[in-house]
């Protein structure tokens, strides 16, 4: 007869990797086309002027300017109207 208690596995010690997601160009910075303004999981943010979405909902930027973000009402498919935060890019004149 044992006269320890086997040790057994720990149910901790794992995590997932992280995914970093955020944004990663802030308001007034200047981009390129096909720079990557927001990444992130559903909508967070709403693509606005000149931008486009990937298919993971990653905001890319369509030309190269400064990066803006404002709110707006947007409206649901439920009918209420909800405060969401639009990125765009203005174009800078060359």
């Amino acid at each position: 007869m044992a006269t320890k208690k086997a040790g057994g596995s720990t149910e901790n010690g794992r995590d997932s990797r992280s995914k970093r997601r955020g944004v990663k160009r802030f308001g007034g910075q200047t981009v390129n086309p096909g720079d990557i303004l927001i990444r992130q999981k559903g909508y967070w943010y709403r693509p606005g002027a000149n931008t486009y979405v990937g298919k993971d909902w990653t905001i890319h930027a369509e030309i190269a300017g400064k990066v803006v973000f404002h709110k707006a009402k947007i409206k649901k498919f439920n009918g209420s109207r909800d405060l969401e935060t639009i990125i765009s890019v203005a174009a800078v004149a060359a």
